[in-house]
């Protein structure tokens, strides 16, 4: 036994392949990991999931296997869960262990928001899961159409990629402009100069044999940056080893995390009026957009929706509710945007969609707004 009860396993065995897919907001990590678990490569695949705010949506969206998932909510790993990571994986050991669960292979999905850093130190240096797991490496995925402001405006982004192994260019089909192209070869400039090692791919070509077994991560390979960040938390954790508070510097104090939800079903054109509303008013101030809710025309077949910044992609319809919670829910993250500017906004549209408010009954009924047709 360890001296946190974990159960060592008897004789020999090859440490667990540990995956960590990052990419900051929006990017397309939880699409490019349901994508993956499709895979049969990924048959006994532990997924650990680490969303930001109040209200957990991620894992719902992302496909299980065998029902090994672990859900980190509320925080980051970078400083608040740092302590609730370590113990995630201790606890799949300990199931593994105990023969309550199988796998051989964890994927890590942080939050856009994370920093990478402060995570691979703990994965390369705790003295505990260096023993049982290797870190088999880092994809990062990056937004073809948002990627270059992302880098401009967030550090975070930045370490994203500077760290990886891999980087996935997600959203190419939408560069559809010359101004577009231009900002993507910009880009790929860019992702050659921060990470000039790292195998870049087009989502399409991103298959599990092209991202996994990159071999045991070395920062030796990557650049002086980031070597310097990882001594850096190397030090901090050295010098604070049960220290797992929020950093205030990690992050940029201009960004706001909430959510909000109704059980009033929703007319499709309503929402999507609100949603144009929104993306007009305070696109730019979006960092990530995503929500399940409950149209009216189709209550039991809840909408998925993604947005960062003004590019609102095409709902996706869902078969049947994800969980048993059957409420509207929506999460954003923004940065200088008050919750109220959005919150009470969205408020009034489902007031004036209440079936004892029939004032809208005629915009509603119009068969020139259908549900569906949000500009990409």
């Amino acid at each position: 036994m360890t001296g946190d009860g974990a159960t060592r396993p008897q004789g020999p065995a090859e440490p667990i392949p540990l995956t960590v897919l990052t990419g900051f907001l929006g990017a397309g990590k939880s699409t490019l990991l349901n994508r993956l678990l499709d895979d049969p490569a990924l048959a006994g695949t532990a997924v650990i999931i680490n969303e930001f705010g109040e209200i957990g949506l991620d894992h719902l969206l992302v496909k299980t296997i065998d029902d090994n998932m672990v859900l980190l909510q509320s925080g980051c790993l970078c400083c608040t869960l740092r302590g609730d990571l370590v113990a995630a994986l201790e606890n799949l050991l300990r199931d593994l262990d105990n023969g309550r669960v199988s796998f051989h292979r964890v994927v890590l999905e942080t939050t856009g928001l994370a920093d990478p850093a402060p995570l691979l130190q703990t994965a390369m240096a705790h003295p505990y899961l260096v023993m049982r797991y290797r870190l088999d490496g880092v994809i990062t995925v990056v937004d073809a159409i948002n990627g270059g402001t992302t880098l401009d405006q967030n550090m975070e982004s930045v370490k994203q990629v500077a760290v990886a192994d891999r980087l996935v260019l997600t959203k190419r089909d939408l560069v559809d402009s010359a101004d577009r192209r231009d900002a993507l070869a910009s880009l790929l400039a860019r992702l050659r100069t921060l990470n000039p090692a790292a195998q870049l791919l087009d989502a399409n070509e991103a298959t599990a044999e092209a991202l996994l077994n990159c071999g045991l991560y070395d920062p030796t390979r990557k650049t002086p940056d980031v070597r310097r960040w990882l001594a850096d938390e190397a030090y901090a954790a050295a010098a604070h080893p049960h220290a797992h508070h929020h950093d205030v510097n990690r992050h940029d104090a201009r960004i706001r995390a909430f959510t909000f939800a109704t059980d009033v079903p929703i007319p499709g054109a309503v929402f999507e009026m609100f949603i144009d509303l929104v993306r007009s008013l305070h696109g730019p101030k979006l960092l990530r957009l995503k929500g399940i809710v409950k149209i009216a025309e189709s209550p039991d077949q809840p909408l998925v929706i993604h947005g960062v910044q003004h590019v609102m992609h095409p709902p996706a319809r869902l078969e049947c509710w994800p969980d048993s919670d059957r409420r509207s829910r929506i999460v954003v993250i923004a940065r200088d945007l008050a919750p109220e500017a959005i919150t009470k906004l969205f408020d009034a549209f489902v007031q004036r969609a209440a079936p004892d408010r029939p004032d809208m009954a005629g915009l509603i009924d119009n068969p020139l707004i259908p549900f569906g047709g949000i500009d990409r």
